[in-house]
């Protein structure tokens, strides 16, 4: 299997593990503070991926070199996740996947400022196609709210969130030094873990353990192997074979997951109205996996 190839394939499988993390994060995002629930989820996580590190062969002399690499890396991803949470008290699991769509018109700008990664025009007509089908579904399908952009907090929230992911795409190929997927992955972890303890110690002291109920526990457990381990791996390995906006077409996926998702977990379907915005994205999502990849110019 070719280098693209196995980058279109980790995709794939990021974009179905994330819709898991939508659906059953906003059944349970008011029964704990996000930043408190995400420091937890980090520390596991990089258990997770450090005892898969040492399955491979532990890691390679200097793979911690210039550590604050990994501190922006994970602070990035830290904020993310956080904001995800926070977004999904009030967000519904489908508009807030809507918002993580526009994800890749984000990262072709970060891409270009930091790697001078320039889009084909077809890529760019896909990019806007999908932004608007991500606009069409997070207004419901109301063309009243969209022209009076009456967008609700949550969905306002994690696009400040999705900022921050849409940026951390193209860092990691700008800092990255020749680690593996689960080197870095183990750094981001490790470092975003200790970032979010120091910020929300507070938080951390307050929260009832014993008391949280079994759902909190079970997305805790998925967000952390699942939705943060296997897929930062995920994203790193595609990312260090894809070009960054091309990596991140693959979360025009994620709200057809999040509604297979709903639908398996009995929260029922979105109106028949604002599937027409996911059919829109799953078009652009098509586009930009043909086969031409975006011109990198030498800066």
């Amino acid at each position: 299997m070719s280098p693209g190839a196995q980058g279109h394939l980790a995709m794939l499988a990021f974009s179905a593990l994330v819709a898991g993390s939508f659906s059953l994060g906003g059944m349970m995002a008011n029964d704990i503070d996000p930043a408190a629930f995400t420091a937890v989820r980090f520390c596991l996580a990089a258990v997770f991926v450090g005892a898969l590190a040492q399955m491979r062969g532990g890691f390679a002399q200097g793979s911690f070199a210039a550590p604050w690499r990994y501190a922006v890396l994970g602070g990035l991803f830290g904020i993310y996740f956080v904001l995800m949470f926070e977004g999904l008290k009030t967000a519904p699991p489908v508009s807030a996947a809507a918002v993580f769509t526009l994800v890749p018109l984000l990262v072709a700008g970060f891409a270009w400022l930091l790697l001078r990664q320039v889009l084909t025009s077809r890529m760019a007509l896909a990019l806007a196609i999908g932004g608007v089908g991500a606009l069409w579904v997070i207004f419901r399908a109301d063309l009243g709210a969209l022209v009076a952009f009456d967008l609700g907090r949550g969905e306002a929230v994690y696009f400040v969130g999705c900022v921050s992911h849409a940026l951390y795409t193209p860092m990691v190929r700008r800092l990255n030094r020749g680690e593996t997927a689960v080197t870095f992955t183990f750094g981001t972890m490790v470092a975003g873990g200790m970032l979010l303890i120091a910020y929300a110690w507070s938080d951390l002291m307050q929260v009832d353990w014993a008391a949280l109920s079994g759902l909190v526990w079970i997305t805790l457990f998925y967000t952390a192997f699942f939705a943060t381990a296997v897929t930062v791996v995920l994203l790193q390995f595609a990312t260090l074979r894809l070009p960054s906006a091309k990596v991140m077409a693959y979360t025009y996926l994620t709200p057809s997951w999040v509604i297979i998702w709903e639908f398996v977990l009995g929260n029922g379907l979105p109106p028949v109205l604002v599937l027409g915005g996911v059919a829109m994205t799953m078009v652009a999502l098509f586009l930009l996996l043909r086969d031409d990849d975006a011109r990198v110019v030498q800066a």
